[in-house]
């Protein structure tokens, strides 16, 4: 048996594997790197496979706070582990679109599963899922309830600044002037939607399509994503997990 473990900026995954390429047990906290939630994801993990940490042959750790985190054998990149899970999920996948607290990813690869290219957004919070938990704290809503708020939008309201800080004050002068929060919470997520098929564009989004990534799990920034990009998005299950099963990938061939 083998341990995958992803910290993201906002989020911390493991997953647990064995040879026969079964997940024993998975675990998600959302706290990241910089906390106790790598751990607590790691034990909760153990705890719902019934192993015990000595029972594990290897660990690679990947994501946004890999280099924070000792107690893994060997540490990769979030993009090779992003794909390596996605294309493990999907064989057919040709582009992965991973969308995290703190950056937005666009990942191409090769028919054999293989990171072709990738571009990344990592300087700007747009386009990501900080701001969405922005937009919702504006909103009053949970960042979970952000979608279901959207699905009773009656008009498209445009989010144009870029930047988290200066789109902030935009909604706040919007829904002062009287605007729905229903329209705003759409509104938000075509914002992201432009901003990452902006990149995917530059890279070019070749069929079949998969997302990953907690944002994923938004509905309503999935639905504005396939309208921006002409096309349909895949969605696996656990999409907060893949990077961490891709990590267990790389592990279980490590161990062997």
């Amino acid at each position: 048996m083998v341990l995958g473990i992803d910290i993201g900026s906002s989020s911390s995954k493991a997953v647990i594997i064995n040879a026969q390429l079964e997940i024993l047990g998975k675990a998600v906290f959302n706290t990241g790197a910089g906390t106790q939630g790598p751990e607590k994801a790691v034990l909760a993990a153990l705890r719902e496979a019934g192993i015990s940490r000595e029972e594990i042959k290897f660990s690679v750790v990947t994501g946004y706070g890999r280099m924070t985190y000792d107690k893994a054998d060997k540490q990769i990149t979030e993009i090779t582990c992003h794909a390596r899970g996605a294309a493990h999920m999907v064989p057919s996948a040709r582009t992965v679109i991973d969308i995290g607290g703190q950056d937005a990813k666009v990942i191409r690869l090769d028919k054999d599963g293989k990171v072709e290219n990738f571009v990344m957004n990592e300087k700007c919070a747009a386009g990501t899922g900080r701001f969405l938990e922005v937009m919702a704290r504006i909103l009053d809503c949970s960042i979970g309830n952000l979608s279901s708020l959207s699905e009773n939008a009656s008009e498209e309201i445009i989010i144009s600044n870029t930047c988290t800080v200066f789109a902030e004050s935009e909604v706040i002068s919007q829904l002062s002037s009287g605007a729905k929060r229903e329209n705003v919470a759409q509104g938000a997520h075509k914002s992201v939607a432009k901003r990452v098929a902006g990149l995917g564009n530059r890279l070019g989004l070749t069929p079949d399509v998969v997302m990953t990534g907690g944002v994923a799990l938004n509905k309503g920034v999935v639905a504005a994503l396939e309208k921006e990009i002409g096309q349909k998005i895949t969605v696996v299950e656990n999409p907060q997990i893949v990077g961490a099963i891709g990590a267990a990938l790389y592990a279980l061939e490590m161990a062997s």
